[in-house]
């Protein structure tokens, strides 16, 4: 499975370290939590950045990262029916708990989770704290740009 990460040029380094959101939690883990986001598509996980933008300001120094996910990875996926109505809409300790406790349970390396940007998509949770993780691949960072129309 390929999957993609976008992320600022000076944070590429550790783009597989799930330091970010460690430091600051994401929609799917507390604070304290190491998970890598990573979306199934470059598409989805310009959408994923995007929505996070600050509005009008266009970001210069993006990358993006392709990861190669290998087949003897197993992968887990986020049961919707799991999910509380109107998921999509909060950031709270209601959904931190599905990716605290797949990273705690150490059951796969890889978490298939529903992006909130675009229902009906997929975005990817990586695991770094689990053994498999080591398989999977990190590309070298590109220079990613978006398209100046999507700031006007």
């Amino acid at each position: 499975m390929r999957v993609w990460r976008i992320c600022r040029r000076r944070y590429a380094a550790d783009a597989a370290t799930g330091e970010g959101a460690r430091l600051f939690g994401g929609r799917w883990n507390s604070r304290g939590v190491r998970v890598v986001y990573t979306s199934t598509s470059l598409a989805l996980a310009a959408v994923e950045i995007f929505v996070n933008l600050e509005p009008n300001l266009m970001p210069g120094d993006l990358v993006s990262i392709q990861v190669n996910i290998p087949d003897t990875v197993q992968i887990d996926r986020l049961d919707l029916k799991a999910l509380p109505p109107g998921w999509y809409e909060t950031r709270d300790e209601s959904l931190h708990r599905f990716g605290d406790e797949w990273v705690r349970g150490g059951k796969t390396a890889v978490l298939l989770v529903p992006s909130a940007a675009i229902r009906g998509e997929w975005n990817v949770l990586l695991n770094p704290a689990h053994a498999k993780f080591s398989a999977i691949k990190f590309h070298d960072a590109e220079p990613f740009a978006f398209d100046v129309r999507m700031f006007r």
